[in-house]
């Protein structure tokens, strides 16, 4: 005797070799002995044989119409048999039963299983909705194979066109698109951003990198509301003609400087900086703009403003104008330099001159203090503060060694060009120095009046921020606090909001434990952390396509070849540019500054990596641990008194590091 039974939602057929009547054991067609229980048991057969049962089954049960078959069936519930006895017309053979069966179980849209053989016609209504449901589900696996076909070609559907950011940066697995994106990624073995570069559906690498940044932080777009900036009191004139010293492409210009003699033969050295605060306070439209951003975002080529144009024009300090400015004035002895005393008021100030680095550097540096040059404008000024400088520095227990090398990148028509100089520079100490000085003092204030503000502080090399001032070890200072860059960065703004009313005697803006200020710390923290990265992989594109730049200038078959030096293990980084990366064709066990020649063998621009070969082995290293290069690590990592010192080099390479140090 034979069987059909089910097992597992399909049937098979089998040959009884004992019936134990709640279970039979049985042998399959491949020989092959089971035991099943006997309530699986669909019917028994004895023809045709059981190699042929289940294919002629299945071939009869093709030509069954499913929907004259629900036509045949009653609205009740009901068993196989009977529903194969109406369809034939007479009681039904083995063969006929099993096809309708089959029918049966493969067509559940037109009926309902109810049990072991047993089923019910679904409602007319029901079964429209269902029919419907699997049209449209049809259509839909049509689609998604016709998007998988144009993809693994490398055409971009049409459909796709308007949904390319969220397919690339938040894709939902549920959708169609996303679907076939992922089957053809598996067919071409390509990354999504790889597959619809290939298909034309970037504008460009840079734009890749770009948009992805501003669609997960700046989803609503870069368009500023509108924002009325409030009235502040008229302030008094101060008698002095600042300068400032910045980049050339810098418009939040932040701070300047003024020197004076005192009729007691002491100078004044003033520290101006833009006060925003006076026209932003505390929950105005501008406060409320300046706390969604955070902070002035920076990479080569192009800048994302903290604050509207419309306000960083109304503060930024600009050459001829006369500017509220929040100013500390330092007393320094004549000859000594020695600080006497500091004062600090809320003012308007004759901005005289705006320097920028590209004309000033060349004329102020080292090697022209040396040589007594003095024949340029603003030179004795800029001599005092140097003097100043130093004095200060060393005040602070800090030696004039660094050595580190600061990139500037300049991008004009996507072609980029890398220039360098040593950390430490005339400009770069003058500037630091002033801001590490009144950061620390305005900070120091603050604190003695009870002034609540949020600090930079270090200590057991952890660098964090706090509402609390605290020592800075890195810098050498009791406490140190970021509010001389209010048009950059928002704690700055907060902070000066509190020197502003601790100089007018008000009422603190954020008393002590003010939620706000805990909640500007924390989120803060986090932007500032997210920019900076965002900054590093731009300053990495770039440096790649400056790479590419130079592959592009040799012979064809050439090989472009770059000297790096080891930073530990495969850890390299390049001479000429700020690189670091993998090169795991080094030999092994080479020690640290170990100084070789690679040969680059390819470049990713979407994946932001390098494939390198090792050529040879130029000098050998000293052994002495090497530190990544700034540009590749986290702020974080470094001290403030790194970040001060790279205060100067404004151009994009480093700005939300340098231009946030001032």
């Amino acid at each position: 005797m034979n069987i059909l039974y089910e097992e597992n939602g399909s049937f098979k057929v089998g040959s009884v070799m004992t019936d134990n009547t709640t279970s039979l054991q049985i042998e399959s067609l491949s020989g092959k002995r089971s035991k099943i229980k006997a309530n699986t048991v669909m019917l028994h057969f004895s023809q045709p044989q059981l190699a042929d049962f289940m294919a002629q089954a299945e071939a009869l049960a093709a030509d069954i119409e499913v929907e004259f078959l629900w036509e045949c069936c009653p609205p009740d519930e009901f068993g196989f048999e009977e529903i194969a006895a109406e369809y034939f017309g007479h009681p039904p053979s083995s063969l006929e039963a099993a096809a309708v069966l089959i029918r049966l179980h493969g067509a559940p849209i037109y009926f309902h299983k109810k049990g072991k053989g047993r089923y019910r016609a679904a409602p007319a209504e029901i079964l429209k909705a269902a029919l419907a449901g699997a049209e449209k589900k049809r259509q839909a696996l049509e689609l998604q194979e016709r998007y998988t076909q144009q993809l693994s070609h490398f055409e971009l559907p049409t459909e796709f066109a308007q949904q390319i950011k969220q397919i690339l940066y938040n894709p939902d697995r549920n959708t169609l698109e996303v679907k076939a994106l992922e089957v053809a990624c598996a067919a071409t073995h390509l990354s999504a951003a790889h597959l619809l570069h290939r298909c034309g559906a970037l504008p460009s690498t840079q734009d890749y990198h770009l948009q992805k940044f501003l669609f997960e932080n700046f989803p609503k777009g870069l368009d500023f509301p509108p924002i009325v900036l409030s009235d502040w009191d008229e302030l008094p004139l101060g008698a002095v003609n600042a300068f400032s010293i910045d980049d050339a492409t810098t418009t939040e210009i932040d701070d300047a400087f003024s020197v004076a003699r005192l009729e007691n033969g002491n100078w004044r050295i003033g520290v101006h900086i833009a006060a925003p605060a006076l026209g932003m306070p505390r929950d105005s439209d501008g406060d409320k703009v300046a706390a969604m951003r955070l902070s002035t975002v920076y990479m080569p080529g192009q800048k994302i403003t903290m604050l509207p144009e419309s306000a960083v024009q109304a503060f930024t300090l600009n050459e001829g104008g006369v500017c509220p400015a929040l100013s500390m004035y330092i007393e320094v002895e004549a000859e000594t330099l020695a600080v006497l005393n500091y004062e600090s008021r809320v003012e308007r100030v004759h901005i005289a001159a705006n320097l920028r680095h590209d004309t000033l550097e060349p004329l102020f540096n080292e090697e022209t203090l040396a040589a007594g040059k003095l024949d340029y404008d603003y030179a004795s000024e800029l001599t005092l503060l140097w003097h100043l400088a130093q004095k200060l520095e060393a005040a602070r227990g800090k030696a004039d060694n660094n050595t580190q090398v600061d990139y500037n990148f300049h991008i004009e028509n996507d072609y980029v060009t890398l220039t360098h100089r040593r950390r430490g520079s005339p400009i770069d100490k003058v500037v630091s120095e002033l801001m590490i000085l009144v950061n620390c003092e305005w900070g120091g204030h603050l604190a003695e009046h009870g002034f609540p503000g949020i600090y930079r502080t270090q200590q057991g090399g952890k660098v964090r921020m706090s509402t609390v001032a605290a020592p800075h070890q890195g810098l050498g200072v009791a406490q140190y606090m970021w509010s001389s860059s209010p048009l950059r960065r928002y704690v700055d703004l907060l902070n000066q909001r509190q020197i502003i009313a601790m100089l007018k005697d008000e009422a603190a803006p954020y008393p002590k434990n003010d939620t706000a200020l805990y909640e500007t710390l924390r989120n803060f923290d986090t932007m500032y952390g997210i920019y900076n990265d965002f900054q590093r992989d731009m300053e990495r594109y770039w440096c790649l396509r400056w790479l590419q730049q130079e592959q592009a200038r040799l012979a064809d078959g050439d090989e472009l070849l770059v000297e790096a030096t080891v930073i530990r293990e495969n850890l390299v980084r390049m001479t000429e540019i700020p690189l670091v990366f993998r090169a795991p064709s080094l030999p092994e066990q080479l020690s640290a500054q170990t100084r070789v020649q690679l040969a680059i063998t390819g470049m990713d621009l979407l994946d932001l990596s390098v494939l390198t070969r090792y050529v040879a082995t130029l000098s050998q290293g000293t052994g002495e641990a090497a530190d990544d290069n700034p540009t590749e690590a986290s702020t974080d990592n470094l001290t403030d008194e790194s970040i001060e010192a790279m205060t100067m080099n404004t151009s994009p390479v480093a700005t939300v590091i340098e231009e946030a140090a001032c």
